[in-house]
C-alpha cells in the first residue's frame, strides 16, 4: 500500500504538509489548496518544491486542483494514517508506562475472559450432572412408589387394643420389634396408643385370623391346609381342639389355632390361676390358724424318730407312758411350755407351715427352752431334711 501511495505522489509531484491546528488557531489565513479547516484536528495544504539560491524550499501551490488531484486527495484521506506529533504524546517514560499499563490490562482481561469461560463450562457441567441425578432420583422414587403400592395391596392393618405393646404385636405375627417399627415408621422405644393402626405384611383376612387365633372353615379347607398356612402341626391342631385323628372339617366350623403367642398366653393364665389358688389356700390356712387357739408363741422346732440314739431304751413309749407309733402327729415340748405357758399332755397344737393338728405326748430334756420336737416315726431322712426351723404354734 505504501509503494502504491508513493508512486501516485511522485506521478503528480505532490508534497503533503501537515499543519497543526494548535499552531494556527485561526482558519482565516489558510493557504490556497486547503479544503477544510478544523482548529482541533489536522489538515493538508498543497505545496510545491522550488529552488532559491541553490536551496530547496516548499511553496504553496495556488493552482486550482484538478479532478485528478481530488482523486488523490480522496485516496490520501482514505488510506493515509496521520499520527499525532511526538511533542503532544508526552515523554518517553509516560509512553512506556502507558504501553505497560495497556499490556497489563490486556493480560488481565484475557485472564478474566479465560476464567469466565471456565466458570461457564463448570456451571454447564454441574447443571448437566444435577439434571442427570434428578432424572435418576425421580426414576428411583417412582420405582419405590410402584413397589410400595404393589406391596400395600397385600398388606393389612392391626388395630391396637388395650394392653397391647409393640413387642407383643410383633411376637403375635412372627416379626421383631425393629421390623414392625421400621415398617410403620415409628420409634420402637415409644409407646403405642389404643386404636392406632399398624401395617403388617399379611392380608387383612390372615391378620384377623391370627389376632383371634380362630379360623372359620371354608369350602375345600382341611387340617393339612390350615397347618401349612399358619406354620403349625396337624397333631397340635387336633390336640388343641380335642379332635379325633380322622376329623373332617365342616364349612362354617370354627377351628382354634395353637399359635405360639396363644399357647404362651394360655400358659400365663394357667400359671396366674394356680398362683391365685395357692395364695387363696394359704390365706385360708392363716385364717384357720388365727381362729384356732387363744395363745400363740414362736418356738424352735426340731424333729426326732423312734431310735435309741434319740430316745431312751423304750423308743415307742412317751413320757406319760403313752404308746406311739409311726404316722402319728405328736410332738414333744420343752418343760417351760408345760409349766409356764399352760401346755399339757393331750393338748392340741397348730404349727405354722404344717397341715393338721399335733398332740402333745412327750417331754424334752430339762436344758431346752421354747422348743418342740416333731415326731417323724422311723424316717431319719425326713427328720434330717426338716433340720431346725423357727415356727409359730397355736393352742387353747
Amino acid at each position: 500500500m505504501k509503494k502504491v501511495l508513493l508512486s501516485v505522489l511522485s506521478l503528480y509531484s505532490i508534497s503533503l504538509v501537515s499543519i497543526d491546528a494548535k499552531t494556527d488557531k485561526s482558519c482565516q489565513n489558510l493557504p490556497a489548496g486547503t479544503y477544510s479547516c478544523n482548529p482541533y484536528s489536522f489538515h493538508f495544504i498543497k505545496v510545491k518544491e522550488v529552488k532559491d539560491n541553490g536551496k530547496s524550499k516548499l511553496v504553496e501551490d495556488r493552482i486550482k486542483p484538478s479532478k485528478s488531484t481530488n482523486i488523490v486527495q480522496d485516496f490520501i484521506d482514505r488510506y493515509v494514517k496521520i499520527n499525532e506529533p511526538i511533542r503532544y504524546q508526552g515523554t518517553q517514560e509516560e509512553i512506556n508506562e502507558t504501553t505497560v499499563d495497556n499490556e497489563a490490562i490486556k493480560h488481565y482481561v484475557s485472564i478474566a475472559q479465560d476464567l469466565k469461560h471456565r466458570r461457564e463450562a463448570l456451571i454447564a457441567k454441574i447443571i448437566k450432572e444435577e439434571e442427570l441425578r434428578y432424572q435418576q432420583n425421580r426414576y428411583i422414587i417412582n420405582e419405590l412408589k410402584y413397589q410400595k403400592a404393589k406391596l400395600i395391596k397385600n398388606y393389612g392393618y392391626y388395630k391396637v387394643k388395650a394392653g397391647d405393646t409393640l413387642s407383643h404385636i410383633a411376637y403375635m405375627f412372627g416379626l421383631s420389634s425393629s421390623e414392625l417399627a421400621k415398617l410403620n415408621h415409628i420409634d420402637k422405644n415409644k409407646p403405642i396408643r389404643v386404636g392406632q393402626k399398624l401395617t403388617l405384611p399379611y392380608t387383612q383376612d390372615k391378620i384377623d385370623v391370627i389376632s383371634k387365633a380362630e379360623y372359620k372353615v371354608k369350602d375345600g379347607d382341611n387340617l393339612h391346609h390350615l397347618a401349612k398356612e399358619y406354620d403349625l402341626k396337624v397333631d397340635d391342631i387336633i390336640k388343641f381342639n380335642h379332635y379325633k385323628s380322622n376329623k373332617l372339617l365342616k364349612v362354617g366350623e370354627v377351628v382354634k389355632l395353637p399359635l405360639p403367642y396363644k399357647i404362651a398366653e394360655l400358659k400365663r393364665k394357667a400359671k396366674a390361676k394356680e398362683e391365685a389358688r395357692k395364695k387363696r389356700l394359704a390365706q385360708e390356712r392363716m385364717r384357720k390358724y388365727k381362729k384356732f387357739g387363744k395363745h400363740h408363741l414362736r418356738v424352735t422346732a426340731t424333729a426326732y424318730t423312734s431310735h435309741r440314739g434319740q430316745t431312751d431304751k423304750t423308743p415307742f413309749l412317751a413320757a406319760w407312758n403313752n404308746r406311739i407309733r409311726p404316722g402319728m402327729k405328736i410332738i414333744a415340748v420343752s418343760r417351760d411350755l408345760l409349766y409356764k405357758y399352760g401346755l399339757k399332755n393331750g393338748s392340741k397344737v397348730k404349727i405354722s407351715g404344717l397341715r393338721g393338728y399335733y398332740t402333745v405326748r412327750d417331754k424334752m430334756n430339762k436344758r431346752y427352752r421354747k422348743r418342740i420336737d416333731i415326731y417323724m416315726g422311723v424316717n431319719r431322712r425326713k427328720a434330717l431334711r426338716w433340720g431346725r426351723r423357727s415356727v409359730v404354734i397355736h393352742w387353747d
